[in-house]
């Protein structure tokens, strides 16, 4: 038996069209800021990783506080994640359906979704980039603790921070292609924005796309 898709918040109202909240107004704010703050870490974490983008630094106050401010922005980047985190993770665990959803893929891409298992709150790929961005923030925020030399230079030895650097610069790099990936299907979904924007979606968007989590909605499965 499946579990319940619903979240606090989540609600249908009937009309022309019919109008389902995905999203409460708390949840978009930390979705936001979440945001907000890993392309200002992209930007800054690019700026500091090759003189190639040097001038990046410009959009900061020059190189000085860029250095300065770029951890600090990985703290709130933090912070805000987690509550996203333990908002959002009990809908994210694994499902067998979800297997089944990425071996057809090809269905996905060609936008076959009547082929494809009945999805809830969150398809497979939505999972995947929840999961890994949950390790990657993890990663990033633990290696750049290490290389904080202003607050904790004393505690690691060079070794460990330049194995701290290295490790801090690879997950980045994977981490802004993974969000590249979260924007591009958020755009290539037309309504997924407006979503995160406005809180609210149709009833036949969420039919075609998580029709799961609408049953339940409809049922009041909870």
């Amino acid at each position: 038996m499946s579990k319940s898709e619903v979240d606090a918040g989540d609600s249908v109202h009937p009309g022309k069209p019919v109008i389902v909240d995905r999203y409460t107004v708390a949840a978009r704010i930390n979705h936001w800021i979440t945001a907000v703050s890993l392309v200002l870490l992209a930007l800054s974490g690019l700026a500091l990783f090759t003189p190639a983008l040097y001038f990046l630094t410009g959009l900061f106050g020059g190189g000085q506080l860029t250095r300065i401010i770029h951890p600090w922005i990985g703290v709130v980047l933090f912070l805000s994640f987690m509550g996203l985190f333990f908002r959002f993770f009990r809908l994210n665990l694994w499902e067998r359906t979800d297997s089944v959803w990425m071996s057809r893929m090809r269905d996905v891409l060609a936008n076959e979704e009547n082929k494809l298992p009945e999805v809830g709150k969150y398809n497979a790929g939505q999972k995947m980039v929840f999961w890994s961005m949950s390790l990657f923030i993890l990663v990033l925020i633990t290696s750049g603790v290490v290389i904080w030399d202003q607050y904790f230079g004393n505690y690691f030895t060079i070794e460990q921070k330049r194995i701290a650097v290295l490790i801090h610069s690879a997950t980045a790099i994977v981490a802004i292609c993974v969000w590249i990936v979260h924007v591009y299907a958020a755009i290539w979904v037309r309504g997924t924005i407006g979503a995160m924007t406005r809180g609210k979606v149709t009833g036949g968007w969420a039919w075609r796309h998580h029709r799961r989590w609408l049953k339940d909605l409809v049922t009041g499965k909870n």
